[in-house]
Parts: C-alpha cells; sequence; structure tokens
C-alpha cells in the first residue's frame, strides 16, 4: 500500500510522507491532536493529500495570517473542533537601535536563528521592515529567542513576543517582466529570467535546486503554466503571472514576476 503512495511523490519526499502518515494514523487510531511544526507549501499540499484518504480526521493550517506561507498543522480525529483550538505561534520583533535601519534581509534573520541552533521547521514566515521584523515562530522557542537574540549580522537587536494581532506582514513585492518565448518549457523561461544560456540553467535543475511549486523538479522539459512558483538555489524565485496569447510569429507571451 505504501509502494501505491509513494508513486505520487518525489523520491527525496518520502521521509516526510512517512511521517505525515504516521501522524495521520495516529490521529485516525488513537484519537490525537497532532499540532506540527511549519511546513512549507508543498508538506502541507502532501498532508492535506494523505488527510483527505481518511474520512476519520481532518486538518487545520495556519501559519499566523491568512497569506503565510509557512503554517503548522493540527490534525484531528474528524468528531474534534479544530476552529478553537490554539495553534501556537508567536510574534517575535526584533528592532533596531534607535535612530537606526536595519539594511538587513530575510537571510541575515533566517542564518541568525539557525546559528541559535534552532531548526528551520520552527520558524515561520520573516517579514523584515525598515528599523524592525516580524517572525513568527513557534510558542515552544518563543521565550529562548527572546532571551538570546542579540545580534542579526553584525547589527545588535532588541527583542519581544508580540500578540498576533500586532504582526505586520511585508507584501510581497515582484519585479515584472514580459516575454515571448517558443514554448512554456522551464528551461527555457528560466533561462529568460536569469539571462543565462539554457544549456547553463540545466545543470542546478538536473542537479535537484530547481522547485516548482515547492515541488522538486529535474526535467528541463516541465511544462510551465500561470500561477506556478518557480525557485532556483542562489538564483532566486519567480511566478508566471500571466500567459497572454500567441505572437504573429507563433511565440508565446508571458509576463512574469520575480520576488524582489
Amino acid at each position: 500500500m505504501k509502494s501505491a503512495i509513494y508513486e505520487h511523490f518525489h523520491p527525496e519526499e518520502k521521509s516526510f510522507v512517512d511521517r505525515a502518515m504516521e501522524w495521520v494514523g495516529r490521529s485516525a487510531q488513537q484519537h490525537e491532536l497532532k499540532r506540527t511544526d511549519f511546513l512549507d507549501p508543498r508538506q502541507a499540499q502532501i498532508l492535506s493529500m494523505l488527510a483527505s484518504r481518511n474520512q476519520d480526521v481532518h486538518i487545520r493550517l495556519d501559519g499566523g495570517y491568512v497569506e503565510a506561507e509557512r503554517r503548522r498543522a493540527l490534525i484531528a480525529p474528524d468528531y474534534r473542533s479544530l476552529e478553537d483550538e490554539h495553534v501556537a505561534i508567536s510574534v517575535l520583533a526584533a528592532i533596531a537601535p534607535a535612530g537606526s535601519h536595519l539594511e538587513l534581509d530575510h537571510s541575515d534573520f533566517l542564518g541568525a536563528l539557525l546559528g541559535l541552533g534552532i531548526k528551520r521547521d520552527r520558524i515561520g514566515d520573516i517579514h523584515v521592515h525598515e528599523s524592525f521584523a516580524h517572525i513568527i515562530v513557534t510558542d515552544e522557542i518563543a521565550d529562548y529567542l527572546n532571551i538570546h537574540l542579540r545580534q542579526v549580522h553584525r547589527l545588535s537587536v532588541l527583542t519581544d513576543i508580540l500578540p498576533l494581532s500586532e504582526l505586520k506582514p511585508v507584501q510581497v513585492k515582484l519585479e515584472e517582466m514580459s516575454l515571448t518565448v517558443a514554448s512554456m518549457r522551464l528551461d527555457g523561461i528560466a533561462s529568460d529570467v536569469y539571462r543565462v544560456s539554457r544549456s547553463k540553467i540545466m545543470d542546478p535543475i538536473r542537479a535537484g535546486r530547481c522547485r516548482v511549486n515547492w515541488k522538486a523538479e529535474e526535467d528541463p522539459s516541465k511544462q510551465l503554466k500561470e500561477d506556478d512558483v518557480i525557485s532556483f538555489k542562489g538564483l532566486g524565485r519567480f511566478k508566471v503571472l500571466e500567459v497572454d496569447g500567441v505572437t504573429k510569429r507563433g511565440r508565446i507571451r508571458v509576463k512574469i514576476g520575480k520576488f524582489i
């Protein structure tokens, strides 16, 4: 039975599939409430797919705000309401010294947190503003970080724990670009977006450093479609915003948004 389920997923996802099946099984058979750490969108999708196969359980996903990318899951027997269950999420505010700007980015904060021995799955979305950052974390590590996070990159910071109601998300910014492409192949579009040759973009794809909708993709000929999100390790992310017809020469008009 497991082998049939594995067929639907990439080999590197097998360990997560095993964990998710165990969570769902324990909830159904032992009537347990399971609260996961933060899941990325692909993990949330896998868990939702597996939970939908079992009529005895249901799940709730919550990342602290409606548009959250990384979310915790609550898994429970179908008779138990999840609406009022505490998802156990805190907002850690990291504040620059008075009168100064952070001049830091998402990776600086993530690196500082990982440097304190925190696992990636304990950290949700990170919102960096001019003079402060709001970091969504599990309740279990909030107090620890409030005491120990004192420096990000080379900048000293002050911290505080805030209620979710005070979270100030950063609006995602996209740099839009219009392309005309011969096809919707992953390698062709990515080479235009990153302005590298198609032969050079092949290497990270075949090496497993590319994800389409957070799922590993090693096929350069993968056909992209509207709303797909593509990421390359070390190169960044982009989204297919619109596929807008065909030119007289038979090329496809595509609007792309690069995440800034």
